[in-house]
């Protein structure tokens, strides 16, 4: 969902020898949102994602994939004449969840745009990485191509649903002050179909996705620690989204409170949304996996209760921990799971969550 970005350190390594400035990163206002272009990059902002989530049929367990492609805008100077100057970080995350395995494959890149290795276009959604792409089609169709260590996944995602805008037409909230917002659509049950390849074997796959894409400039509250997100198509063709921003843990231990919260839920065939404000949406734990690795301890199964509804995920399976230190700086939960409504599933997607193991730094 939010985009977990690198911390400048890594712009000053990349270019060392830029300079740097009070960079302007124009404020998230209401506006309407314009389709092609919203579809491609905003570079001017500081942070932009463009994030699909899904799972593959196949027996006896479904595959969960993770397909994410981040632009960040550094505080480098813009008037820098060096090509080797590092404006914008192209960043790129790939993970396959498999239960046969228990834990997850995964791969990730950053390079600085330029040089025909890196680029985000601005006319529709192109976003390209060393061998690495995800491009929108003419016909709406998404095309995507990785070619990672230990696996290569090919595929087409094709829309079978409007685009659902997010908060007020497109204008997300994401704390109690109004710059803490960002630009947000998703598009909901997308119709998979795709090539994976590993261990020398290739298979040929069907399933469903959601993509989310999202640009901002200040989204967090100097007092949150993390976030917790659900993208569910479920069974029906309906579509729910829910987030909560978390309070960072007080010297007590004492934290975790909401700091914003919000869900929308879009009926199947229906173009109406119904959104809920941070009094009617609420996340609970009510499973928890501790990391051998990070010792973070995810609450990788959680209530959510939307309304008068409540709903319940159970992660495809417990170790989907994604260490990208490497490339963004942060450590978060990014889990293929199924949802649960008065104990029979009704969807399927994907939970996220960022600030168990530190503060997340935007």
């Amino acid at each position: 969902m939010l985009l977990l970005r690198r911390k400048l350190l890594l712009a000053a390594t990349l270019a060392p020898v830029a300079a740097h400035a009070r960079v302007q990163y124009p404020a998230v206002v209401r506006r309407p949102l314009v389709f092609p272009r919203d579809h491609g990059a905003h570079p001017e902002y500081r942070t932009e994602w463009w994030y699909l989530t899904g799972l593959l049929d196949t027996t006896p367990q479904p595959l969960g994939f993770q397909i994410t492609f981040f632009r960040s805008r550094t505080n480098i100077d813009p008037d820098n004449p060096s090509k080797f100057a590092a404006r914008q970080l192209i960043i790129a995350h790939a993970a396959i969840a498999d239960p046969a395995r228990g834990s997850l494959l995964k791969d990730e890149r950053v390079a600085r745009e330029g040089f025909g290795l890196a680029q985000a276009a601005e006319y529709d959604t192109d976003v390209q990485l060393d061998r690495w792409r995800f491009a929108r089609q003419p016909d709406g169709t998404y095309t995507c191509e990785i070619p990672g260590r230990s696996f290569t996944l090919r595929f087409t995602a094709r829309p079978t649903q409007p685009i659902l805008l997010q908060g007020e037409a497109g204008f997300s909230q994401k704390g109690p002050r109004p710059e803490q917002a960002s630009y947000y659509y998703s598009q909901p049950q997308l119709a998979v179909e795709a090539s994976l390849t590993r261990d020398g074997s290739a298979h040929t796959l069907r399933g469903v996705a959601w993509l989310d894409h999202e640009w901002s400039s200040t989204i967090l509250d100097e007092n949150a620690a993390g976030w917790d997100w659900v993208g569910m198509n479920l069974d029906d063709g309906s579509a729910l989204t829910a987030f909560d921003i978390r309070q960072k843990a007080s010297a007590s231990g004492a934290g975790g409170k909401a700091i914003y919260a919000y869900a929308s839920l879009r009926p199947a065939g229906s173009s109406r949304v119904q959104v809920y404000g941070p009094q009617d949406v609420r996340f609970e734990p009510i499973q928890r996996w501790t990391s051998p690795r990070t010792r973070a301890a995810w609450p990788v199964a959680q209530r959510i209760v939307v309304g008068g509804r409540s709903f319940e995920t159970a992660p495809l399976m417990p170790d989907q921990e994604l260490d990208s230190r490497a490339s963004t700086g942060a450590v978060y939960w990014e889990g293929a799971s199924s949802l649960l409504e008065g104990g029979r599933r009704v969807g399927r997607g994907y939970l996220e969550m960022t600030g168990y193991v530190e503060p997340i730094a935007l």
